[in-house]
């Protein structure tokens, strides 16, 4: 089997060299794409770190591959959105069969005016190496490999951590401790913390296979193929004509002798046939489980992925929700380490990311229960809604291959302003910002490339002089963000399709507040210094 690998240099810590105690602001263990996303945002927000691996190398094998279009947004904002979209595979369609006939097709990106697809399919290692490189050209990160934590001591003002080096061992102490250590997170272990939920009685093969086929860039599942009777089958296109199939195994399975290339072949020439030449580049078997911390902050240590939640791999929601926990807690770690945000702040990482992880947990478990049924009952249930699908497309809402990833709207955010004016549509307070294309100078452009990063007062075809006393009241706390419809009143963003008044129902004066994660914050028809005021403080924590 092939293999991508590249080494990264391991160095000598500082701190071997003087015999002290080092000291940071923000430690980071795990340099998989959550901390290395984290790590980024944070350089972003002035905030320098150390960033903690024990190996040397980015991930072995694909791991992670769907990434949805709200992570994608997010890797915009991190500056590694464009090569990660051109590298990877760009899909919204997935089909849906039973044994060898297709029983319907759907689209996750029905509408036009986006920047970003549904997903892209491209291998972990690629994003993490992306990942990498920018991070090296923010200056603000200490990437540190072959470092392993060893021990963990919180402390009432920051975390005392040791580190084992090849070169021995060393202490390192940080204002606040982020666990990005993974699923099995040996920081977690280290604090006597544990994740509770479901282990599911079954098993799935994953082979990534390196081949030339016309199979079209979609998402392919199956129930019960002629070429894996009783079981279901996935099929995704990667990079470099490498494709990702899924086998389920059925739990009685052998993990390790399902691994070998002689079981593994024969399964995917059935279901290529015996004339289709492919290689194995990667091989894993692998249990479903839900499960979360209770809580996911505990002082001044913070878990977040995999270390935090961990749900079954249909659905893509592992990497794409720990990228977006990163994306909730680095800007508000900011504002408290440069004394703008309350302690407060930092709370409303778990009242917002604690029933995210619910959210997905509880799509996952619907999405297992129904490929993988527990009872005689739940056959007999799962393989009606099949048989109907095909013909009425009210059992196609109730077919479960996996729900697929969507952003989470943080609706009882305690850092939200609830609404006093009447609004439609989907731009609630709590809910991560829609893109539209817009134009900037004569040139075509996308919205959410002007937001985010910081706090932003979106205004829809406001009156020069109530952008005048806007700016003049808020001063620097809120960058002024003006849009307007084509013809109307002069603004740098002008919404020439119509979908940003769309999906925003704006109208002439209508103000969003968005927060540096472009969720937002608040939203006014006729926007007022004090309003905006008290919820730019509610939503930092005051």
């Amino acid at each position: 089997m092939t293999m991508h690998t590249e080494l990264f240099a391991y160095r000598k810590a500082p701190e071997l060299v003087t015999g002290r105690p080092g000291r940071c602001r923000v430690a980071i263990v795990g340099a998989g794409p959550v901390g290395l996303c984290m790590a980024i945002d944070l350089a972003g927000h002035g905030i320098d770190t150390v960033l903690l691996d024990e190996d040397n190398k980015a991930s072995e094998g694909s791991r992670a591959i769907c990434f949805a279009k709200r992570t994608l947004e997010i890797l915009d904002r991190l500056g590694v959105g464009e090569r990660a979209v051109d590298k990877g595979v760009v899909w919204n369609v997935g089909k849906v069969f039973l044994n060898d006939r297709q029983l319907y097709q759907f689209d996750l990106l029905p509408e036009s005016g986006h920047k970003r697809p549904a997903f892209i399919n491209l291998q972990q290692y690629y994003l993490e190496e992306f990942l990498i490189e920018r991070l090296q050209r923010t200056g603000r990160v200490d990437l540190r490999w072959r470092n392993r934590v060893s021990t963990v001591t919180p402390r009432a003002d920051g975390v005392a951590i040791t580190v084992d080096t090849p070169d021995g061992q060393y202490v390192l102490e940080c204002d606040y401790l982020i666990a990005a250590d993974g699923s099995r997170s040996p920081i977690r272990t280290m604090l006597g913390l544990e994740a509770k939920g479901q282990v599911f009685r079954d098993r799935f093969l994953i082979a990534d296979v390196k081949m030339q086929a016309d199979f079209p860039t979609e998402r392919w599942f199956w129930f019960d193929p002629p070429f894996h009777p009783n079981q279901s089958v996935l099929l995704h296109k990667q990079a470099d004509d490498v494709w990702r199939i899924d086998f389920q195994l059925g739990w009685d399975a052998d993990p390790e002798a399902e691994k070998r290339p002689e079981r593994v072949i024969p399964r995917i020439q059935a279901m290529l046939g015996p004339n289709c030449p492919f290689e194995l580049e990667w091989v894993s078997v692998y249990t479903f489980r839900c499960q979360r911390m209770e809580r996911f902050r505990h002082g001044r240590i913070f878990f977040v992925g995999d270390a935090a939640h961990q749900v079954s791999p249909f659905g893509a929601r592992g990497a794409n929700s720990g990228i977006q926990d990163g994306d909730n807690l680095a800007w508000k770690l900011a504002l408290v380490l440069e004394g703008l945000g309350a302690e407060a702040l930092l709370d409303s990482y778990d009242a917002e990311r604690i029933p995210a992880a619910d959210e997905n947990i509880l799509n996952s478990t619907r999405s297992t229960d129904f490929i993988t049924p527990k009872s005689a009952v739940s056959r007999t249930f799962r393989d009606a809604v099949l048989a109907l699908s095909r013909t009425h497309p009210f059992a196609r809402r109730l077919v479960n291959s996996g729900r697929l990833s969507t952003p989470t709207t943080h609706r009882a955010s305690p850092l939200s302003t609830p609404d006093h004016d009447a609004f439609a549509g989907a731009m609630v307070p709590g809910a991560p910002a829609a893109d539209a294309p817009v134009q900037v100078d004569g040139h075509a452009g996308w919205l959410l490339d002007h937001l985010g990063g910081r706090f932003d007062l979106l205004l829809f075809d406001a009156d020069d002089a109530d952008v005048r006393e806007l700016v003049s009241g808020l001063g620097d706390a809120v960058r002024i963000v003006r849009i307007t419809s084509s013809g109307a009143v002069q603004g740098p963003l002008i919404d020439f399709e119509g979908h940003a008044e769309h999906r925003y129902d704006a109208r002439p004066g209508t103000a969003y507040l968005l927060r540096p994660d472009q969720h937002i914050a608040a939203r006014w028809r006729s926007p007022t210094v004090d309003g905006v005021r008290a919820a730019l403080a509610r939503a930092q924590g005051h």
